[in-house]
């Protein structure tokens, strides 16, 4: 190979792209892509930077996704090695981004440093997969389907690994709805409660109901549904005063037992009946952050776990558990995998991930290229 990962990933960690910033990151996949034959194109929404690259015009298209966002580092004086030089220290690559996801962006990079004589591999690249994602993957997803663009079956890069190199596997996620809940009462005196409206007492019941429901029992492939309350704020400084506003807010983490929009009628509804016997007023606000979705086990998923299995010797487990990622998007377009690197020091002080491991996630999606096209472009 040519294009070497370890140095290509030491010049990604190089360039400090913490979430909306590029700083030249994705100059850097153009130029190693232009290298090996593919057409770029940059795709920017507001200031995200994107890149959707191909080689090849014929089907079948095989996709590998991922971004080159970062999270801050946090306190720098804290890290043993400057987050953005991307040193390598006892077989460790440390850096921010090493393990989410500049590693294995690079991997992929050199794994398509081969002959393709079958159909058309490509590459979804976003600035803002660790941000709110409002111009990123979305959006190109948007775009290509679009124009048409057909993308077969696509490898999402996120660090899936738990403790060891291929251990698992991400064939689906849970999906995720965030909402907000806002009680205006009347502020008055505690001493003459029949005065004012206190927002406290219909928030603290509304809550207790919606938390007292069992969502489900899992789903096949996932874990139960969970509501979590994140936060209650009243914000009264006085011992002597009923607050005028009483807010809370909770996350639903949901599998595919129940659909987001089912999920936002069921707290309006519930909303609505505390809200008929309150003097106030409630007001319920919901953010959809992504749809539960699962990838059926089938060709595709085998060919994913084969190569694991005969580049790294074990049997990834099929997983479906974690946060939401770009694969919420990717979905809509072709079933998606989640295939990278180990992810136990994503996002922390001190970011490293084995030399060894980027050389052997490189191994691994080269043999599933390879196994891809004589499977689908035969």
């Amino acid at each position: 190979m040519t294009i070497d990962p370890i140095a290509l990933a030491q010049a990604l960690i190089r360039r400090p792209s913490v979430t909306p910033a590029d700083a030249g990151a994705m100059d850097v996949v153009e130029q190693a892509l232009s290298q090996l034959g593919f057409v770029c194109r940059r795709m920017k929404f507001g200031e995200i930077e994107n890149l959707y690259a191909r080689r090849g015009t014929t089907g079948p298209n095989l996709c590998f996704a991922g971004h080159t966002d970062v999270v801050p580092p946090g306190d720098i004086g804290a890290w043993r090695d400057p987050p953005f030089e991307g040193r390598v220290v006892d077989g460790q690559l440390f850096g921010r981004g090493a393990a989410d996801m500049k590693g294995a962006v690079a991997a992929f990079i050199a794994a398509a440093d081969a002959p393709q004589p079958l159909g058309s591999l490509s590459l979804l690249i976003t600035g803002d997969e660790e941000g709110d994602a409002i111009d990123g993957t979305g959006r190109v997803v948007q775009a290509l389907q679009a124009e048409g663009e057909r993308i077969d079956h696509c490898v999402l890069g996120e660090p899936s690994s738990a403790a060891v190199l291929g251990d698992q596997m991400k064939i689906g996620r849970r999906g995720s709805l965030n909402a907000w809940i806002t009680v205006e009462g009347k502020q008055g005196h505690v001493a003459y409660p029949d005065r004012s409206a206190n927002p406290i007492a219909p928030l603290i019941r509304l809550l207790d109901r919606l938390q007292a429901r069992v969502l489900d029992d899992g789903h096949a492939g996932f874990p139960p549904s969970n509501l979590e309350v994140t936060t209650i704020d009243v914000g009264n400084p006085a011992t002597n005063v009923i607050p005028a506003r009483a807010l809370a807010r909770l996350n639903i983490r949901f599998n595919p037992a129940h659909s987001g929009h089912g999920l936002i009628d069921w707290l309006q509804i519930e909303c609505d009946a505390e809200d008929a016997d309150f003097s106030g007023r409630i007001e319920l606000v919901t953010k959809l952050t992504g749809e539960a979705f699962l990838t059926e086990p089938g060709v595709f998923v085998d060919l994913c776990a084969r190569a694991v299995k005969e580049t790294l010797g074990r049997d990834p487990e099929l997983s479906t558990t974690g946060g939401i990622s770009d694969a919420r998007f990717i979905r809509t377009l072709c079933p998606v995998v989640e295939l990278g690197l180990v992810g136990a020091t994503m996002h922390a002080v001190d970011e490293y991930v084995p030399v060894a491991d980027i050389q052997a996630l490189t191994a691994v999606y080269r043999r599933l290229i390879d196994d891809y096209f004589a499977a689908f472009a035969s």
